[in-house]
């Protein structure tokens, strides 16, 4: 497969606190690669650093480098052309206080897309990609705050799909949902491998077994053990991991 993103020598820190020292890893195209580790392990400062977010914290600074299809993000592109390409889901599902279908439409229009046929074309095949068109077709025109919990995650997942992004970035996307609507957000990443990279950071060992092809597991900044997930999970080779694992802390 081919590398999406290489990161080189990572170090991340806000105000002299280490957040990650030295990350080396790189993500294959079309993988999705978990990301697991305890409290204050990085996991987060990891993925705000591959769209850019940090810049936001006048307190982080960064170091080594992150390339996205061969070009360095922080040096040789624009910040809104990496947002574009790499963008993020959240813990907490945040849908616009607009329509279902304007939420969707939200992002194509920013970008200069006004064509309502084009429009609806946009957030009916985000919708279906995100496992929410049937639940929301006939209701378009309703609130997408309205939505039960679930629903409004995949709707922020059919959000960013409507940009054509590259890269998908989940923080904990699944962590406030019943066990049903959580199969249903893993159920779209699945179906998403086949057109995105997806990153997917999890305090829930068991979705990244389930849904990683691959997984990595951090402590106190440092990227400890990165394999395929079948093999991290039965037969770690560095002992915190198993450790880790087997709940002897974390």
């Amino acid at each position: 497969m081919v590398d999406k993103i290489v990161i080189e020598n990572l170090c991340i820190d806000y105000g002299g606190v280490h957040a990650l020292k030295n990350v080396n890893l790189c993500v294959k195209e079309h993988e999705i690669l978990g990301v697991i580790g305890p409290a204050n392990s990085g996991k987060t400062s990891f993925l705000r650093a591959l769209n850019r977010l940090n810049d936001l914290d006048i307190s982080s600074r960064l170091s080594g480098s992150i390339r996205l299809n061969g070009k360095e993000i922080n040096r040789e592109m624009d910040v809104e052309e990496v947002r574009k390409k790499v963008t993020m889901v959240f813990a907490l599902p945040i849908p616009l206080p607009m329509s279902i279908f304007d939420n969707v439409a939200y992002g194509p229009r920013r970008h200069g897309i006004r064509d309502r046929k084009q429009l609806a074309e946009i957030v009916e095949k985000s919708l279906k990609e995100a496992f929410l068109w049937d639940e929301v077709k006939d209701r378009l025109a309703s609130s997408g705050m309205k939505l039960s919990g679930g629903q409004q995650q995949r709707l922020c997942i059919a959000r960013t799909l409507a940009v054509e992004p590259e890269v998908i970035l989940y923080d904990e996307p699944c962590s406030g949902l019943d066990p049903i609507s959580t199969a249903k957000v893993e159920d779209a990443m699945r179906e998403l491998k086949s057109r995105y990279t997806q990153i997917l950071v999890t305090n829930n060992v068991k979705q990244a077994a389930r849904v990683g092809d691959r997984v990595a597991f951090f402590l106190m900044g440092e990227l400890v053990e990165i394999g395929e997930a079948h093999q991290l999970f039965t037969s770690p080779k560095d002992q915190r991991t198993n450790d880790y694992l087997t709940g002897r802390f974390g």
